[in-house]
């Protein structure tokens, strides 16, 4: 038999379902916003990783390298310490440790590499070296016991990152012997000058003085003829 239907099993049911009904709607709401948010975490995760993948593209900054090579002209005796000064200056790259220096010198032979990417290539040579600090820009060359063969023009050659190579203007370096005679000290050039300037004026002399050798000659001959006659 089947119990009468009361108010308050009506009730209870009633309030099961109410139940049961707004379960069902938080449930769906909450998965609802857990995909809507991963959706759009994943969207804002694609996007940032779109940004930060695209390269930076930067134009390095040409280089303005001065080089000063003093002085222009240099003079020493044999046996003494020569120092020919070159400094650099880049106002843009106050850091110059990365270049590459190299010297050489010019004369009547031709052009001869001394030094080359800041190490001394000469065979043997320990006589020829730098001075000073690159990282300042002070890239000047020493040469010890100079002799009249070192002699000629010295340039500083700078080699950039970027390939470019700077010049300075020389150094033109004159190389000062003693005479044996008297302990006269004179340049090469000034010795051949004198030699030459003193063979010039004995021919010159016997130029002038042979026609009057020749007139003295000729008066001779002619009083002694007439002492004969």
């Amino acid at each position: 038999m089947m119990r009468p239907c009361t108010s308050a099993a009506m009730s209870q049911h009633i309030g099961k379902l109410y139940r049961s009904a707004v379960s069902s709607f938080i449930f769906f709401l909450v998965v609802d916003v857990g995909v809507t948010g991963g959706g759009a975490n994943k969207e804002n995760a694609a996007a940032v990783t779109h940004v930060t993948a695209q390269p930076l593209l930067l134009t390095p900054e040409p280089w303005n390298l001065l080089v000063t090579q003093t002085p222009a002209k240099e003079k020493a005796k044999e046996g003494e310490t020569v120092t020919l000064n070159c400094h650099l200056n880049s106002p843009q790259h106050p850091s110059l440790t990365d270049l590459m220096v190299k010297w050489y010198k010019e004369d009547e032979k031709g052009q001869m590499d001394l030094l080359e990417k800041n190490v001394t290539i000469l065979p043997n040579n320990s006589r020829i070296f730098t001075s000073g600090d690159l990282s300042q820009g002070d890239v000047s060359l020493i040469i010890l016991n100079v002799t009249t063969s070192d002699h000629g023009i010295y340039f500083c050659e700078v080699t950039l990152p970027d390939g470019k190579v700077v010049t300075g203007d020389g150094t033109k370096l004159r190389i000062r012997r003693a005479l044996g005679l008297f302990g006269i000290e004179e340049s090469i050039g000034t010795i051949i000058g004198v030699v030459a300037a003193g063979i010039g004026g004995i021919v010159v002399l016997i130029i002038v003085l042979t026609p009057q050798l020749r007139k003295c000659i000729l008066c001779m001959r002619q009083e002694s003829r007439q002492s004969i006659a």
